[in-house]
């Protein structure tokens, strides 16, 4: 019987984050999420943490809280992130930072945090969430591509600081799924995106899932500083 691992997910209360939050759980591991708004999962074994991810002291708080009650954190899944569908030229300097804060510093945080617990355990997965969005270069979404660009070089650079300590780091980079970080965006601008993928439809939460497992399996411990996105789009 395979033991139960203890996954840490960021943005469990909708979308993909829920999803991943729900496929652990009905694997039997205890899931460990947070969003900024209360619990939409009533699971025994899911603990959420109502934070905002690009808050320091929250974050460290978590961390913190997720290993004294667990004793260790298995998988780091960094999957909240926010998008602004705007031209750069049209773009507050408000909105950029959010969205800088939100997808880079909060990443950035949990990957510190989680990584201190899994340094010492000897072993440990984060899995990063980037976007299609950075290598087709989607026009209208410069700072959401520009704030997951920089969460793969920080990916990649990751992965080798951890290279020596049994800790590997990735990530997925999902082609649009029906969340609701695309419900507005204009059906024409969604076909010609998916018009550029080698297979022409919209990703799911399963295939998301599967990557994340591959990332997470034993079989995967010489897996590290990849990036992979779904649907063809090549980086």
């Amino acid at each position: 019987m395979k033991a139960a691992r203890v996954v840490l997910i960021t943005g469990t209360s909708r979308g993909i984050g829920r999803g991943l939050a729900e496929h652990f759980l009905d694997a039997g591991d205890t899931v460990c999420g947070c969003s900024r708004s209360p619990a939409s999962l009533a699971h025994p074994c899911y603990e959420h943490f109502e934070l905002e991810i690009a808050d320091e002291k929250a974050v460290v708080a978590m961390v913190r809280e997720v290993v004294r009650r667990h004793g260790r954190i298995d998988a780091l899944l960094n999957n909240a992130g926010i998008a602004a569908m705007n031209h750069a030229l049209l773009t507050p300097a408000s909105v950029a930072q959010q969205i800088m804060a939100t997808n880079f510093h909060g990443t950035f945080l949990f990957c510190r945090e989680a990584a201190k617990a899994m340094v010492r355990a000897k072993g440990g997965r984060i899995v990063n969430f980037t976007t299609v969005a950075t290598p087709l270069r989607l026009e209208g979404e410069a700072l959401y591509a520009a704030s997951k660009a920089a969460v793969e070089s920080f990916t990649q650079v990751l992965a080798r600081e951890l290279g020596a300590t049994g800790v590997t780091v990735n990530a997925v980079g999902p082609t649009p799924v029906p969340t609701d970080l695309i419900k507005n965006v204009p059906a024409a601008k969604m076909e010609a995106l998916l018009g550029r993928q080698a297979i022409r439809r919209l990703g799911t939460v399963a295939d998301v899932v599967n990557v994340v497992e591959f990332f997470l399996s034993p079989c995967s411990e010489f897996v590290t500083g990849q990036v992979l996105y779904l649907g063809g789009v090549n980086g």
